[in-house]
């Protein structure tokens, strides 16, 4: 009997009630996972990679090429083009999936797997939209699955470490919040660094052919029909809004993460964007963006300010000319002193750093994770405690990372009913909530 015959027919029978999807597929701690992934070059790779502890029953790719060597390291996988081929051929024989596919499949990918009892591991930042974060946030607690989002300093010692200062009041009340990052600087070759391209004036206009290794329209998924051309593929799509969510949407997962769950920001009032390049089809070259939260749970209202492009806050005075000056990172406020660490999970530091000798940190309360975040995940689809990053915490984050995007694309002042996700003062905002799927693609 497979496990969807089985949930369907213990349900039928009354003997069900009281327990979730979540830990079915493996039975308990010592089984093994049969897991799938679709997007497996790149960041999917990697995940593969670590959980090849279980069994990786199915990979599946739109480029063959891209694919290859994920392919070649896992010979007795099946192998797929079209993930929902890959469903309805193996639903019964797939117990997790992870999906690391360009931003916009993410949702389409993640959703389909959730509805069919499946765990699932999906690479951040979760959505291309806000709206489709709210619809898998609520998915998940509807299929009761296993979820993780693939924000891989959630699980480590220095946001644990981080969260812990800042509740124990180390530095006292934190009205202010500063995260920068270099990205996508790298991208345009600039000063010999190497990243994705934006702030570009418009599309390609030649037609290249399409790599026969690769299916274009299978790439494309729900995001509307453009040509082929390399400036999309296998990498540089984060900057293009069709399909990725630029430097804000692949970093600010990583580097918002830590105030959001220290401060439990929750939804902002307010958002505001000023920017290098503003037009219809890429992200800007560096942006500001400012998000006002209010009073929370007894904690004051939060300025929270993202810089990207090389764009960084002003150098803390408490810095010496010989301290480090982080490429990217998070610095914190308070009325007693500041604290700053790197992106990812970095650990903290107070400022200045003499502060650091002899400081006696406080009582470590959170629970810890054990292995990597890839593990954490597996351990809750067997049944354990949810995953740090599950979509109760990642859906809401995720919303609040690309609601900086819906401020870039149109600048100015927006105010933002969380609740209701919809922009209250500017309704050519709103469009950018939610898109429409190509033909052929629903959520």
């Amino acid at each position: 009997m497979n496990r969807r015959t089985f949930l369907k027919r213990t349900t039928a029978a009354g003997i069900f009630t009281g327990f979730t999807v979540s830990g079915l597929g493996a039975g308990s701690a010592n089984s093994r996972l049969n897991i799938a992934a679709i997007g497996v070059g790149g960041m999917g790779a990697g995940n593969v990679r670590k959980c090849a502890g279980e069994n990786i029953v199915a990979l599946c790719d739109v480029d063959l090429e891209r694919g290859a060597e994920t392919f070649n390291a896992f010979p007795k996988a099946r192998r797929f083009r079209d993930f929902r081929l890959m469903f309805d051929q193996m639903a019964g024989e797939i117990d997790a999936v992870i999906v690391a596919t360009p931003d916009h499949t993410h949702a389409v990918a993640t959703m389909e797997a959730m509805r069919r009892g499946k765990h699932v591991y999906t690479q951040k930042p979760l959505t291309h939209s806000i709206w489709e974060a709210r619809q898998l946030t609520e998915a998940a607690r509807q299929y009761g699955v296993a979820t993780q989002m693939g924000n891989q300093g959630h699980s480590s010692e220095g946001a644990r470490l981080t969260v812990e200062w800042i509740r124990a009041g180390v530095i006292g009340e934190v009205r202010e919040v500063h995260c920068w990052s270099d990205r996508p600087l790298r991208g345009t070759r600039f000063q010999g660094r190497m990243y994705w391209p934006q702030g570009l004036a418009e599309r390609p206009r030649e037609k290249p052919p399409v790599p026969g290794t690769l299916d274009w329209d299978l790439w494309l998924g729900p995001a509307p029909y453009r040509d082929y051309h390399p400036c999309y593929v296998p990498f540089n799509w984060r900057g293009w809004w069709d399909f990725g969510t630029g430097a804000l949407g692949d970093m600010g997962c990583h580097i918002i993460d830590h105030p959001y769950w220290a401060l439990k920001l929750g939804h902002p009032e307010s958002v505001e964007a000023s920017s290098s390049h503003i037009h219809a089809e890429t992200a800007p070259l560096a942006s500001l963006i400012t998000y006002s939260f209010p009073a929370r749970e007894g904690l004051p209202p939060v300025r929270m300010y993202w810089y990207d492009g090389g764009i960084k806050p002003p150098r803390p005075p408490e810095l010496a000319p010989e301290d480090d000056w982080l490429v990217d990172g998070v610095l914190y406020v308070g009325d007693r002193g500041k604290i700053m660490h790197r992106s990812h999970g970095g650990t903290p530091e107070l400022l200045p750093l003499s502060r650091m000798r002899g400081f006696k940190p406080p009582a470590k309360t959170l629970p810890r994770v054990k292995g990597s975040h890839e593990q954490n995940w597996i351990d809750a689809c067997k049944g354990g405690t949810p995953a740090c990053s599950n979509f109760e915490y990642a859906g809401p984050m995720t919303e609040v990372v690309l609601l900086g995007n819906l401020a870039l694309r149109t600048e100015g002042l927006l105010t933002w009913d969380g609740p209701n996700m919809r922009v209250t003062n500017n309704d050519a905002a709103n469009q950018y909530i939610q898109r429409e799927y190509r033909s052929g693609w629903t959520l």
